[in-house]
């Protein structure tokens, strides 16, 4: 049973491993410093099934899934904000239990809910189903999908204005973004 702190709204963003979980920190982090709001970063971890079926939870296994998902957020805050955001009050939850469902119940009303939004296969959508679908057929939180972006506006942002013949002239970085972008789709 999760048992909701007493305060005020907050930021709750979930993230995994995911450009779009990395996006919707960013997003959380830049709206709870211009809020005032408290940051709750969650990552929820399903519990495999052979494991449930199996009926051997108390085998250590939710303690490893705990300690994965709490390196797990470590280091995406360190990719993102270069460690703990400075000026925003943040809590980390590594959490086993349903992503979606986790998320739904840690979300009070006055919340602000923030989840990626990415680009899966259709067998992906078959086994794993989708957390931003989940959250948003059942939260009563505010719900924001926060959208990776896309490659061209990267390129264009690489563009500087009174010089826009300086990001086209390194074809270096051109290639990197390139292999990056096939590289995530």
């Amino acid at each position: 049973m999760i048992v909701r702190p007493e305060g005020g709204p907050r930021v709750v963003v979930g993230v995994d491993d995911s450009p779009g979980a990395r996006c919707a920190l960013s997003w959380a982090i830049g709206e709870a410093r211009l809020r005032g709001l408290a940051l709750l970063v969650v990552h929820a971890a399903p519990l495999p099934p052979h494991v449930s079926a199996a009926g051997q939870i108390g085998c250590g296994i939710t303690e490893a899934l705990r300690a994965a998902g709490a390196e797990l957020i470590a280091r995406t805050l360190a990719e993102v904000a270069g460690g703990t955001p400075h000026g925003v009050e943040m809590t980390a939850l590594a959490l086993v239990g349903e992503p979606g469902a986790t998320l739904v119940r840690l979300a009070r009303d006055d919340d602000i809910l923030v989840v990626g939004h990415g680009h899966r296969s259709l067998l992906s959508r078959i086994i794993r189903p989708s957390v931003r679908l989940h959250c948003a057929r059942r939260t009563r939180a505010t719900l924001v999908c926060v959208r990776p972006p896309s490659f061209d506006s990267l390129l264009d942002s690489l563009t500087i204005p009174d010089h826009p013949e300086l990001a086209a002239s390194d074809p270096p970085l051109l290639r990197r973004l390139a292999w990056r972008r096939r590289r995530t789709v």
